[in-house]
């Protein structure tokens, strides 16, 4: 089975590997834009710490338990590593109350997610030992199985083992027209089509008169520099607000996000962003005001109305199929729904069912 995939971010990525795994002959075709979301994001795989509780969590929960096997798979396939690491998490503020709230709502959530590990309270001091530029009055509870990753690595190993696998890769604009896949204007034969082009898959499936729900939320995200101090074992850190810090290897520091709902493609590094991005992060940790500021990532986030990704079938077009609408939790989820989308673009039977978030159900 020939299946076209458009778009390599990490949900075109996932499914193109995971369908090359089941033996497709797999194509993957992207435009290359700028601000590709899966190439700014930051990956914090703790899907236990939000506070919503719906169908995402659930998704979510399978997806962090899947991150160990699709490490595993990769490295069977001879595939670079992948960056995911198990580092924790740590919910951070300066309000008992808060705190005492959250450490029970985590309490619960290790009891039903194992793969959350265990939980504790991190009083002040303590806190600032595990993420030294912490603000003294922050106090913390930690989740020994938060994740993170680096988009950028893990796609490229994705990219990667689905070649290995035997998947081909081409740089070019893909059109859907008559029923055909156009790829800089030449067709290209398609049993299936998986259009993953995330806050572009909208315009791309506008000529078949479909309507996506699918809309770009800009992130602007800041990469720190604190040089000469070892980050590797820092924790993700969390506060009440969305935004977060994520340290790697190297003496960096990940702070952001802004969500930008509105922002259409505007692929600019704004001072307003720059600043809530900054403020926030100082804010939270004061010891970052003397790191380096090496660099400010755009990304476009395709957001769906009720914040849960669009996948599946396009209703009409049996052979078409989407994934995206991942907004923020796109590095978490879309390991795991390469999966799903795989086992359903090639009619095999899933142990989840995803109907509750087809493309059409607006």
């Amino acid at each position: 089975m020939r299946v076209i995939v458009i778009g390599s971010g990490i949900g075109g990525a996932s499914t193109a590997y995971q369908l090359a795994r089941r033996g497709a002959d797999v194509l993957v075709v992207d435009a290359g834009v700028a601000g590709a979301a899966t190439l700014a994001g930051a990956g914090i795989v703790s899907p236990w710490t939000t506070r919503r509780d719906d169908a995402e969590l659930r998704l979510a929960g399978r997806a962090a338990a899947f991150y160990p096997e699709l490490v595993a798979q990769l490295a069977a396939d001879g595939a670079p590593d992948c960056s995911y690491e198990v580092v924790g998490g740590m919910v951070v503020s300066a309000d008992p109350a808060d705190l005492d709230e959250r450490e029970e709502l985590l309490h619960r959530r290790a009891a039903e997610f194992p793969q959350a590990g265990t939980v504790r309270r991190v009083p002040p001091d303590q806190a600032r030992e595990l993420f030294p530029p912490l603000a003294p009055e922050l106090g913390g509870v930690h989740v020994s199985g938060a994740g993170r990753v680096d988009g950028r690595v893990l796609r490229a190993a994705l990219l990667d083992g689905a070649v290995r696998r035997g998947a081909a890769i081409e740089r070019g604009r893909a059109e859907l027209a008559g029923g055909k896949v156009l790829v800089d204007g030449r067709p290209e034969a398609a049993d299936a089509v998986v259009v993953a082009a995330g806050a572009w898959s909208a315009e791309l499936l506008a000529p078949l008169g479909v309507e996506l729900p699918v809309a770009p939320q800009r992130g602007q995200i800041s990469h720190l520099e604190l040089p000469g101090t070892d980050t590797a074992t820092w924790p993700v850190v969390l506060p009440p607000s969305s935004h977060y810090l994520l340290a790697f290897a190297g003496s960096r520091v990940v702070v952001g996000a802004t969500r930008e709902t509105g922002s259409g493609f505007d692929h600019r590094i704004t001072a307003g962003g720059q600043h809530e991005v900054l403020d926030n992060a100082l804010a939270v940790a004061p010891g970052l005001a003397t790191a380096t500021l090496l660099e400010t990532r755009i990304g476009f986030r395709p957001a769906s109305p009720d914040g849960l990704p669009l996948l599946g079938a396009v209703p009409g077009h049996p052979t078409l199929h989407v994934v995206t609408g991942f907004g923020p939790a796109g590095l978490t989820l879309a390991p795991y729904v390469g999966v799903l989308m795989a086992e359903g673009v090639l009619g095999e039977e899933s142990e989840v069912d995803i109907s509750a978030l087809r493309p059409d159900r607006f």
